[in-house]
């Protein structure tokens, strides 16, 4: 199949896939927002499932006596930006911490941090990153505060230092409707285990029941794998679960246990006890004047465990509402124990083909992804470009001072993980040079992708140019050409025209690495495709934005490649020689060359 034949195909593939769509009813969940407060009527009472494992709230030990008093010295608060508390957060996991449809990071989370930070005069700050940067963006001051539903263990309070807790969470184990597992005692080895990867229930799969979990990179993603039955159970954050887990959804919450290690709460750095304190007496104001009970009963409406409250333990403990008798007169959820497993084509048509999803999705990706991904591939690939070719140049050079350091370069940047590079550059010399990028993370997240790309060009320029015959130089420096002026009109030229495709190639996986710039902490109108994709689909715990981020890239990948063929064949057949120029009488040595 030709270029063009193919490049057909591809785009007829593409409509009848938009207008499949287009023909499809929406999916049971594609109106439900997930990121909007349920309120009060979801409540739900102490579960009395708990697992007989479990460790009860006796073991706080970390809870303070009581706060400082307010108000607090903000001067004294060490914060990045004086006034504003610059908060770390993620947007995919609701109804904790997420971004709603307004593009705004909400959740019970950051509404309690808000009416905290309101009470200590503080403007507030949210800007998006991935879990497993978190704590070590927290630590080197990236952000004064993560603000993740975090679990407080011991291990990472070696890392980060804790306010009091604002909620103590449960786990809860989510099965496919007819599943023999009934208990986390019933989980075993040979058993597909769903967990998010750095969160406390992969610990607690881990060490406390010793089997080896599947590990997701978000939760709308193991959510999926277990509606579609990829795996068998999902060990979740309570919370976590009852908002995600949707009437009709072919899966069920079976038991619950305590979370294992403490309470929930903000993370801060070690040595800032200032901010420490002034959140703490914060959070102890908002529980005293009922903000706390209202945005806990507007979010996460659950009965707490016995004997835990939140706040210092001077507080007095929250007046709630009778959360248990609330459940109790709620109509009954539908029972999805004997709904049939779904089939592959329905599976695939609710997951992934939602038009009135795709239809939302568009205007933020075009709006808001497409030029935040299109600024960072651009400026990279110059980057990349300009570093790589002076990579090559280098690296076939005679001198070894030259030759060994590009080659040092290349293995180090090819050789560790692009997650890696970035972090290193963004935790590493990003509080170096804070003051320069106003802590913006754009130039760091160029300058890294930038760097990555110029390991790869480098070795596919120098493959390039070695693969120039030696002829060539040697006819151009016999009619008098310098070695540098050879080397930039012979066989520079010529190695670049060969390694086109290649280049090309390169260029494309920049443009989908452009996403891993979230890691370093986002403001919402800095997302890229993939990240407004993402959010959408945490919003509605459907797949089709992602789907739909998806074709913006091809949009953009596919003619990308085909104008790079149709220059490497134009360059392939050469320039048509015009009647005005006569080949036996050339009238500079570059046209005698070409003639060789």
């Amino acid at each position: 199949m030709t270029g063009e034949r193919m490049y057909k195909a591809v785009l007829v593939a593409l409509a009848v896939l938009f207008v499949a769509t287009m023909g499809l009813a929406p999916a049971a969940g594609a109106d439900v927002d997930q990121c909007a407060p349920p309120g009060i009527d979801s409540a739900s009472a102490l579960p009395t499932n708990l697992a007989s494992a479990a460790k009860g709230p006796d073991a706080d030990k970390y809870t303070t006596a009581g706060v400082e008093p307010l108000p607090v010295d903000l001067n004294a608060l060490g914060l990045g930006t004086p006034g504003v508390l610059t908060v770390g957060t993620l947007s995919d996991a609701p109804p904790s911490i997420c971004i709603n449809t307004e593009n705004q990071f909400t959740g019970f989370d950051n509404e309690l941090l808000r009416a905290v930070a309101d009470r200590l005069g503080l403007k507030v700050d949210f800007v998006g990153t991935d879990f497993s940067g978190l704590l070590a963006q927290v630590a080197s001051r990236r952000f004064d505060v993560g603000s993740s539903s975090i679990t407080t263990t011991d291990a990472r309070r070696q890392t980060v230092g804790f306010t009091n807790g604002y909620d103590f969470g449960y786990f809860s184990l989510v099965v496919p409707p007819g599943s023999p597992i009934a208990g986390f005692s019933q989980l075993a080895a040979g058993q597909r285990i769903g967990v998010v990867q750095g969160t406390v229930q992969e610990a607690y799969v881990v060490d406390t029941l010793g089997l080896d979990p599947v590990k997701f990179p978000d939760y709308n993603t193991v959510y999926a794998s277990l509606k579609t039955r990829q795996i068998d159970a999902w060990v979740a954050p309570s919370q976590q679960a009852i908002g995600t887990v949707q009437a009709g959804d072919p899966a069920q919450i079976v038991e619950n246990t305590f979370s294992l290690d403490n309470f929930v709460a903000y993370a801060v750095a070690r040595e800032n006890k200032p901010l420490i304190d002034a959140l703490n007496a914060g959070l102890d104001a908002v529980i005293a004047d009922g903000t706390w009970s209202k945005l806990y009963g507007d979010w996460v409406p659950r009965a707490l465990p016995p004997g835990w409250k939140p706040g210092s333990k001077a507080v007095p403990a929250p007046v709630l509402p009778d959360f248990s008798a609330i459940a109790e007169n709620k109509k009954p959820a539908a029972d999805n124990s004997g709904v049939a497993p779904k089939s592959v084509l329905r599976q695939l048509k609710d997951s992934f083909l939602d038009w009135e999803l795709y239809r939302k999705a568009i205007p933020d990706l075009f709006t808001t992804g497409l030029p935040n991904t299109l600024i960072l591939t651009v400026c990279a690939s110059v980057i990349g470009l300009v570093l790589g070719m002076g990579l090559a140049v280098a690296g076939i050079s005679r001198a070894r001072w030259l030759r060994w350091p590009a080659r040092v370069y290349t293995d180090v940047f090819r050789g560790l993980p692009e997650v890696v590079i970035i972090l290193i550059i963004g935790l590493g010399v990003g509080p170096i040079v804070g003051g320069l990028t106003g802590n913006n993370p754009y130039p760091l997240g160029i300058a890294a992708l930038g760097l990555m790309a110029a390991a790869y060009v480098g070795e596919i320029l120098r493959s390039g140019i070695q693969s120039v015959e030696p002829g060539q130089m040697e006819a151009s420096r016999a009619l008098g050409f310098s070695y540098p002026r050879s080397m930039r009109l012979v066989v520079v030229p010529q190695g670049i025209r060969r390694v086109l495709p290649a280049l090309m190639n390169q260029f494309i996986s920049l443009l989908k690495a452009s996403s891993l710039v979230y890691f370093l902490g986002l403001i919402a109108s800095q997302r890229e495709l993939f990240q407004v994709g993402r959010d959408l689909n945490a919003q509605t715990g459907n797949l089709s934005p992602l789907v739909a981020a998806g074709l913006f890239y091809l949009a953009l990948t596919i003619p990308l490649t085909h104008l790079v063929n149709y220059i490497d064949n134009r360059l392939r057949r050469g320039r048509p020689v015009t009647d005005s120029e006569d080949p036996a009488n050339p009238t500079d040595p570059a046209s005698t060359l070409e003639m060789v």
